[in-house]
């Protein structure tokens, strides 16, 4: 909101503060409606309401924030509002203070901020769906013409039902269901016996359902009890649980049974899932479950079913809500239980626009409106760890599988003394066809999709790069391309070296699509089902993915991490992991810690069912420190060595990061530019309570055409680290930058590249 001394002009004007969604960092004033008495504007233009405004050259959806009777800028200077598009507010007070904390946490515009609390419907300026029933109606009683429909029995059934309703009238729904057809309908219509109107249908609310659960709750184990207790006892207060428990422990279970004391308590559910590939079997079990409508909103509805899904959530039409990141900002009126499942997952940190982490959010949320928070995982971040055993959170810890179930055996395989066949140990070929033979599924886990991850010419060692990245180029054979994964582009794979001329070029590596080959060639009576992005890209591919196998038909399951993530394979007693050495040597901080967790996911696949599991590590460095933890199934040791590790080199979560990233098409802009705007900050900083490391080039420094250099600042408190990036942006907001030139804050960074 802009400010100052009132003036002289203003005492007969009420001035409007807007959030436009720009990324300027400020409100903008304007006139109320020229047509809106100064009178009662409060009850009128109320905050939260969208407005049709000019900005510019152009008209903008905004929101309103406040009123005043005071502005900076003259009168007759401002522009009136155009329009006022809802009659009441449609962004709640909860989620307009919510988008205030994440506008200022994060250093982001208000208005675009916004307008990631609205789906694509409503922030392009249209109105709230209204939902209507067609209703017909007998235009006069039924005796007078009852002679003439003698020979339509159809149409006479129809009228005499119409007849000894009430009012005369039935909804097109309830005549359906009857046994009575549109054409029956409009034969009645045409002949002047009957017409339709519409009326706005009355939404039930999901407290209007007679009862919670349709399918019986599963008996708790001890484990499963006391954190379901622990929960229960605080429930009607702010109140963050971490729920430890390792893979196949139950944790959905004591999930389910929490919203079902949220439905007791006629309060809404909000259930964070970290990827769309989930959502399916997630929105199937909880609709399997309870008798209460549940909603699930993603990017890959279309946005009328977005839409519909979020009406529902703000007009408490639904009772429980799966989301994937967005979503936590759906107005929840009625909210009182919020669920974040794989909470470690990188997923929930949005990597460009607004930056935000959805699962801090969540806890954020929380907070607001007193209810608690369970974040589950069979693999927390160090940040949730380290939260769990200083006591801000309380830890509640699953050790044990569900049912008869046990942890799988892991087991190092050093490949440095092992025959193998296109990645895969020779001895594995042997083990798989045994648990095939027996009537087990095999899980291989290849974290890299595509044919191969380069083509290299055999004479002189060139490889095939992407023009616009340094990046090699992923070769795909369906369809045959060449294709860079970080900007989309590509070309045919070609048949010639670039450089000598030679046509010795040869696919390098093992991607998805060539083990995919490979092991159809070696195991020809089984079916191999390949899941990565690219098999799954058409509408409900992995949903009949996910159903083959859930059939537990002998296969073997081929895939990315997509897999790891949270499904339950009973079938599966056999997991092989390639390549497991990839994330062993990261140039991110982060990268040790991200190997255990996908490990220790992909892992947990293995021995769900009733049958035993065994998980095959190929590697290279058996004697590397993080995969001798793993084989122990110890994942807490290996977040206390971690947590030592970064306590001694300053990094999170015991010192706060905040990075700059400058892009543009030349490299040397980016460099001169965070070399001036740190010079800046060690002029002007408030504090000496910080670090300021770089300007240097991003591991990847080329990417889709433009260079780019990063700054990163650490402050071992919060507080100190905003003073910096607001001294940071004072230097970059003020100085006058070709457009070419791009520049973005990212608060608490999850991906260093």
């Amino acid at each position: 909101m802009i400010t100052s001394s009132q003036d002289p002009t203003s005492c007969t004007h009420v001035f409007v503060q807007v959030a436009i969604p720009s990324p300027l960092r400020r409100l903008f004033d304007y006139l109320s409606p020229k047509n809106y008495s100064s009178e009662n504007i409060e009850q009128t233009i109320k905050p939260g309401t969208r407005v049709l405004v000019s900005f510019g050259r152009r008209q903008l959806t905004g929101v309103i924030v406040s009123t005043s009777n005071n502005s900076s800028i003259s009168a007759n200077k401002l522009k009136p509002i155009i329009k006022v598009l809802d009659k009441e507010p449609i962004i709640p007070e909860v989620i307009m203070k919510l988008c205030q904390w994440v506008a200022n946490y994060y250093h982001y515009s208000l208005g675009e901020t916004l307008m990631q609390a609205m789906p694509k419907t409503l922030r392009q300026g249209k109105p709230l769906p209204v939902y209507t029933t067609t209703m017909w109606s007998l235009l006069q009683p039924l005796c007078a013409d009852q002679q003439q429909l003698q020979r339509a029995q159809k149409q006479l059934a129809a009228a005499q039902l119409l007849n000894n309703s009430e009012n005369l009238s039935l909804s097109e729904e309830n005549l359906k269901n009857a046994g009575i057809s549109k054409s029956t309908l409009k034969a009645l219509s045409d002949k002047g016996l009957i017409s339709a109107h519409e009326i706005q249908t009355k939404e039930k609310k999901f407290t209007d359902q007679p009862s919670i659960e349709t399918e019986q709750a599963f008996t708790l184990n001890h484990e499963q009890q006391i954190a379901l207790n622990s929960i229960s006892e605080q429930f009607h207060s702010y109140n963050p649980i971490v729920l430890d428990g390792i893979t196949g422990s139950g944790k959905t279970e004591v999930y389910l049974q929490a919203i079902t004391t949220a439905l007791k308590e006629n309060k809404q559910s909000l259930v964070l899932i970290p990827e769309i590939g989930l959502t399916p079997q997630t929105l199937g079990r909880f609709k399997k479950r309870f008798n209460t409508p549940v909603v699930c909103l993603h990017s890959g509805l279309s946005d009328s079913d977005r839409l519909s899904g979020w009406h529902q959530a703000f007009n408490e039409t639904a009772g429980i809500i799966i989301t994937t990141r967005s979503g936590v900002f759906t107005p929840l009126p009625n909210l009182g239980l919020i669920i974040v499942d794989e909470e470690h997952d990188s997923s929930y940190k949005q990597q460009d626009t607004l930056r935000y982490n959805a699962r801090d959010l969540a806890i954020y949320r929380a907070k607001q409106v007193n209810c608690p928070i369970i974040l589950g995982s069979a693999t927390p971040s160090l940040e949730t760890f380290y939260n769990a055993t200083s006591g801000r959170f309380k830890h509640l810890t699953l050790r044990q599988r569900a049912g008869q179930a046990r942890p799988p055996q892991i087991e190092l395989l050093d490949m440095r003394k092992q025959n193998q066949k296109n990645g895969l140990a020779l001895d594995l070929v042997s083990r798989m066809a045994n648990q095939l033979t027996d009537g087990n599924q095999v899980m291989v886990f290849l974290n890299r999709r595509g044919y191969a991850p380069s083509v290299i010419c055999h004479d002189c060692g060139t490889v095939v790069d992407c023009h616009h990245c340094d990046a090699h180029m992923t070769i795909h054979r369906h369809p045959p391309r060449m294709h860079c994964h970080h900007c989309d582009f590509q070309i045919p794979i070609p048949n010639l070296c670039q450089s000598c001329k030679s046509t010795n070029i040869q696919p390098a590596g093992q991607g998805t699509e060539r083990s995919e080959q490979d092991l159809t060639q070696l195991f020809p009576n089984y079916p191999v089902i390949r899941v990565d992005r690219d098999s799954t890209r058409k509408k409900n591919a992995l949903n009949s993915i996910l159903n083959t196998i859930n059939s537990g038909q002998p296969c073997i399951l081929l895939g990315t991490q997509m897999l790891a993530k949270g499904h339950h394979f009973p079938g599966v007693t056999l997991v092989i992991i390639l390549n497991a050495d990839s994330g062993l040597f990261s140039s991110d901080f982060r990268g040790l810690e991200r190997t255990g967790q996908l490990i220790m996911q992909v892992s947990g696949r293995a021995g769900r069912g009733n049958k035993a599991g065994q998980v095959v590590i190929q590697t290279c460095n058996p004697q590397h420190t993080i995969l001798q933890t793993l084989t122990t199934n110890n994942y807490t040791q290996l977040l206390e060595t971690l947590l030592t590790e970064r306590k001694a080199l300053k990094l999170p979560p015991f010192e706060h990061l905040a990075m700059v990233r400058v892009e543009s098409a030349n490299s040397k802009e980016c460099e001169i530019l965070l070399q001036e705007a740190r010079q800046f900050v060690e002029l002007n900083a408030p504090s000496n309570d910080f670090q300021t490391l770089g300007p240097i080039p991003a591991p990847m420094e080329k990417k889709q055409g433009r260079y780019r250099w990063q700054l990163l600042n650490k402050s071992s408190q919060r507080s100190t680290l905003h003073k910096i990036i607001h001294v940071l942006l004072q230097y970059l907001e003020n100085k006058k930058l070709p457009r070419h030139i791009r520049w973005s804050i990212d608060v608490d960074p999850q991906d260093m590249s």
